[in-house]
């Protein structure tokens, strides 16, 4: 059985990847510092290149 969304929301990760998250669990990890070889998802290479940005959490969809 599939479970209801109740929350669906973006964690931009200090100096690493979007995460999208939907009831609060981890669906996908996306690829924001351009590296990756993976695009669009993360495969860790900001790491590598030194990329910084800052955390911020955007909540898409929350049910009331």
């Amino acid at each position: 059985m599939t479970e209801k969304v109740k929350k669906v929301s973006l964690e931009f990760v200090e100096n690493g990847p979007i995460l999208v998250k939907i009831n609060d669990r981890i669906d996908a990890a996306l690829c924001r510092c351009g590296y990756s070889t993976n695009k669009p998802f993360c495969d860790g290479s900001h790491s590598a290149y030194g990329f910084e940005a800052e955390h911020k959490e955007l909540v898409i969809y929350e049910e009331k």
